[in-house]
């Protein structure tokens, strides 16, 4: 039996595709809901929940994408496919632009939002500040960044192009 390459001769291997899978939705997820997160318009109490919110997420990628990577580089070994293929150099190249773009970027623009949330000493129904508020969405346009390559890195991973 073969499924997208793969010869099965264990049921192990099922566990692997699953693990995979599971893994690389959970592990990129939060990228997609940060938008929710980071939204505008919202005053200091939601500023703060949400920041704290975006911290319990940021554990995901960093455990499950990991994870994800390695089963991934597995499934690849394992499996029928060259490293040879452009979609596997492709998806590698993807997640790590993507690593790059949140931890490089749009982590340190929401840790300076953040800071500043911190030191306010506004009440929680007031609306965040213009400086805030735009903070906030140079946080959230660079995780667009992410968005767009994580769901290109999910095209790769699905159709499986050659060149």
């Amino acid at each position: 039996m073969s499924l997208n390459g793969y010869s099965f001769t264990h049921n192990w291997l099922y566990i692997l595709i699953f693990i995979h899978v599971v893994s690389a939705i959970v592990g990129i997820g939060p990228t997609f809901f940060i938008h929710v997160l980071l939204r505008k318009g919202q005053t200091y109490g939601q500023l703060r929940n949400s920041l704290g919110l975006t911290q319990a997420l940021e554990k995901f990628p960093k455990i499950l994408g990991s994870l994800a990577v390695v089963s991934g580089l597995l499934l690849a070994w394992l499996g029928n496919y060259s490293y040879k293929q452009f979609w596997i150099y492709g998806s590698i190249a993807l997640y790590v632009l993507i690593q790059v773009v949140v931890i490089g970027f749009m982590a340190p623009a929401a840790k300076k939002v953040a800071a500043e949330v911190s030191r306010s000493a506004e009440p929680a129904d007031q609306p965040v500040s213009q400086n805030i508020a735009a903070g906030l969405s140079k946080a959230d346009r660079i995780n667009y960044i992410a968005t767009c390559l994580g769901i290109l890195l999910f095209a790769f991973m699905f159709f499986k192009p050659a060149f």
